[in-house]
């Protein structure tokens, strides 16, 4: 199910971890030739900087009556200007975090950390939304290819469900409940945020054409963010163990559309979501998936055992009501398809692992893939560019031979003949919602 072309890939380069003067780790190697053709770098140099964004009222999720500032921590990629003198040289970025386990690493980026941004030009928004647990910069590979390709890219760090803040398993249900609640609200709030003139990429940044792209509960909120109304019962949270007072409370709480708005904002040109969670509950109102507007792009394995394939990802495709709307399934793959490679640490036990690695891919091509497929889809439908359009398959299945005689079919525009293995491709405008399982 790995594709040859990472074979080509380390035959060039080591994939040793390596360490420049930080002592940071590079997860990827040089891209070898054979790569699909969007993943390479775009023309702009990338920067990063990191910005606090706080909401001062926002519903207290312990109490659900009063109200308290939300803080956020965004990591920001966008196209900059590099200085040519050599003493105001800018150091390549790295990302510090923990794993699950508070094990602390630092990884090595290509951007360069505050670096000053272009002068001209308008990029559009493109907002990166974390599962339950993880963290801002689990896409960092994305959220500079992207940049490098003309978009600003923003990574947020949902307060309470981070891997630094879900410590103990004390700390998961009332993480679970701040995440339902908040997942879409923050990512509407950032949209917000970055169409107000304080943020350093204020003069480049176009909010009337972002996108959201979200793995896993980043995904599950993206669904609700563009029309997928949240339809929670009391029967799913006495599954999980609450008292059938609170359970019978908590659809009132939590039953809400658009980020918290009344309808959609018209700003959202696009939703790309991974291995989204929700669907095997039926938490998305079956009615409200069809009647979705907004361009979706499902990415998902078939073997993902923590959001379900064929009664979750699968179902929220089907259901999805969008003219435009596309899945990309990686064959035997689970859950871990969006996040970057694992970093050293996280091999230390296999619950640490879990969270990154795949037993029948490797995580860089996935990674590779997803940069192409991307790439495609955001400029196809966020910039309206027909050209790129016509990256987004049209035949199901990558794979070129026939069985027979060599007879081959033509490949995946982007992928190099035969360079194509383990993914099919699909576009279903739904008519009707599918019924209730």
């Amino acid at each position: 199910m790995i594709d040859n072309w990472l074979v080509i890939g380390l035959s060039i380069a080591s994939i040793c971890v390596s360490h420049i003067a930080s002592g940071a780790e590079q997860l990827y190697t040089h891209q070898a030739p054979v790569t699909p053709e969007l993943a390479f770098s775009g023309t702009f140099d990338v920067g990063v900087t990191t910005l606090t964004a706080i909401d001062p009222k926002r519903l207290n999720t312990e109490n659900f009556i009063s109200r308290r500032a939300r803080r956020l921590v965004l990591e920001v990629w966008y196209p900059a200007a590099l200085l040519d003198e050599p003493e105001k040289t800018v150091e390549p970025a790295t990302y510090k975090n923990v794993t699950r386990l508070q094990k602390p690493f630092e990884l090595q980026g290509d951007a360069h950390r505050d670096a000053p941004p272009v002068v001209r030009g308008r990029f559009p928004l493109i907002v990166l939304s974390h599962g339950f647990t993880g963290y801002r910069t689990q896409m960092f590979y994305l959220g500079e290819h992207l940049a490098s390709h003309g978009y600003i890219v923003v990574g947020i760090d949902h307060t309470g469900s981070t891997n630094a803040e879900i410590k103990t398993q004390a700390a998961r249900a009332p993480g679970l409940i701040d995440t339902l609640y908040n997942r879409a609200r923050d990512q509407q709030f950032v949209l917000d945020f970055f169409a107000d003139p304080i943020s350093p990429v204020s003069e480049i940044v176009d909010t009337h054409r972002a996108a959201i792209l979200g793995h896993s509960m980043g995904g599950f909120g993206a669904i609700n963010t563009v029309g997928g109304c949240y339809a929670f019962n009391s029967e799913f949270f006495k599954g999980y163990g609450v008292a059938t007072p609170i359970a019978m409370l908590m659809p009132w709480a939590l039953n809400s559309c658009f980020g918290g708005r009344k309808q959609l904002d018209p700003r959202w040109k696009a939703v790309q979501l991974f291995a989204p969670w929700g669907g095997e509950h039926n938490i998305h109102d079956a009615e409200a998936m069809a009647a979705i507007s907004v361009p979706t792009f499902y990415l998902g394995g078939d073997q993902d055992n923590t959001s379900g394939f064929k009664q979750g990802i699968e179902k929220l495709y089907q259901r999805t009501g969008s003219k435009h709307n596309y899945l990309l399934v990686f064959e035997n793959a689970r859950h871990n398809i969006g996040p970057h490679p694992a970093p050293a640490v996280s091999f230390e036990s296999d619950f640490e692992l879990g969270h990154y690695f795949d037993p029948s891919w490797d995580i860089e091509v996935i990674n590779r893939i997803i940069e192409h497929m991307s790439l495609a889809f955001l400029d196809c439908h966020v910039k309206d560019d027909p050209a790129r359009c016509a990256y987004l398959p049209s035949r199901e299945n990558v794979q070129q031979y026939l069985g027979t005689d060599q007879s081959l079919d033509t490949p995946w525009r982007g992928f190099k003949p035969l360079w194509g293995s383990g993914l099919r491709f699909y576009r279903s405008p739904q008519k009707t919602p599918e019924k209730e399982q």
